[in-house]
């Protein structure tokens, strides 16, 4: 038995989908909700805690994205999980680019406006920055969704 066997238990859920993209999920929803309380902070002025809140999200988010292509690679891949869809390969796929697509953006974004962020705010570049992040990490959680629900739900 492997060490990362318990990645490809059964889920939490309740779909066909292992834990480990099940645990990915879970946090991926969560994603917004902690980016926004993490906003909350600079709105309110706690700009230091502002900053130690969202650099940890950051690089927790890179760390659930490494763990979420071990586990598919480790699992077969997208090809793998679609055996068991009956949604057309086609469509899976288009959203799955898009996905990948916002996310890959997203990630760019949030690190610029992280590494940037004391340059960036001599003026409104941070806020506008900010802003264009947490627009990205919510179509990151919703793409990232949709894709678990083609491929683990229908």
């Amino acid at each position: 038995m492997s060490y990362f066997d318990y990645m490809f238990n059964a889920g939490f859920f309740g779909t066909r989908a292992p834990f480990f993209m099940d645990l990915v999920t879970f946090i991926v929803a969560l994603l917004p909700l902690l980016v926004a309380g993490a906003i909350s902070l600079a709105r309110n002025r706690h700009y230091k805690a502002h900053s130690y809140v969202q650099t940890f999200i950051f690089y927790f988010s890179v760390i659930v994205i490494s763990y979420f292509e071990f586990g598919v690679r480790l699992s077969g891949g997208f090809n793998h999980f679609m055996q068991e869809s009956s949604v057309s390969h086609s469509y899976a796929i288009i959203v799955l680019v898009f996905h990948i697509a916002v996310s890959v953006v997203t990630l760019i974004i949030w690190a610029t406006t992280i590494f940037r962020a004391k340059k960036m705010l001599q003026s409104n570049k941070h806020r506008k920055a900010g802003l264009m992040t947490f627009t990205g990490v919510v179509l990151t959680s919703l793409t990232g969704i949709w894709v678990y629900i083609l491929l683990f739900v229908y």
